[in-house]
């Protein structure tokens, strides 16, 4: 297991092939088909409600239940990850396999993909804290930035190739 500080840079990034094991830990952001859309239509605006250089994103809603990753693919999510990639977020987390042009975008911005186990209550387990980061109108739908320790996953798509 390949051990990530969050945030990370392009070098630590650069280094990850298919298939790696890693471990995530730090801040990380979460977001899905309510908030995504949103956020990239602020950074289009220039607004910047939050920081996502060298960030790591969960495609999931955060509840009292827990966290699981939403199936990344559905095209609120996806149509969103190539403009995320580019303006500097890096690790991209959720489940599903991903087009070839949202795979060639990831490439090409240096970033990855990273599945994760769906287990609730594994996840949830490694969240230390939480809070709103962008959208609380959204409620669980809401970015949300998280306090994690060793989210476990593996790196499905690095460097313009897919493991699908």
């Amino acid at each position: 297991m390949k051990k990530i500080t969050i945030p990370t840079t392009k070098v630590i990034v650069d280094e990850l092939e298919i298939g790696d094991q890693i471990l995530l830990s730090g801040k990380m952001l979460t977001g899905r088909d309510a908030a995504l859309p949103r956020l990239v239509k602020s950074m289009e605006n220039g607004k910047k409600l939050i920081d996502i250089q060298g960030a790591a994103l969960m495609h999931t809603a955060v509840s009292d239940a827990g966290i699981a990753p939403t199936t990344s693919n559905k095209e609120e999510i996806e149509g969103n990850i190539p403009y995320l990639a580019k303006a500097g977020l890096l690790i991209h987390i959720g489940k599903g396999n991903l087009s070839e042009n949202t795979v060639k975008s990831l490439g090409d911005a240096g970033a990855i993909f990273v599945v994760t186990p769906p287990v609730a209550a594994l996840l949830t387990s490694k969240v230390k804290s939480k809070k709103v980061a962008a959208f609380e109108e959204e409620g669980m739908e809401a970015i949300f930035e998280l306090e994690v320790e060793e989210i476990p996953g593996i790196v499905a798509v690095a460097h313009g190739k897919s493991i699908y």
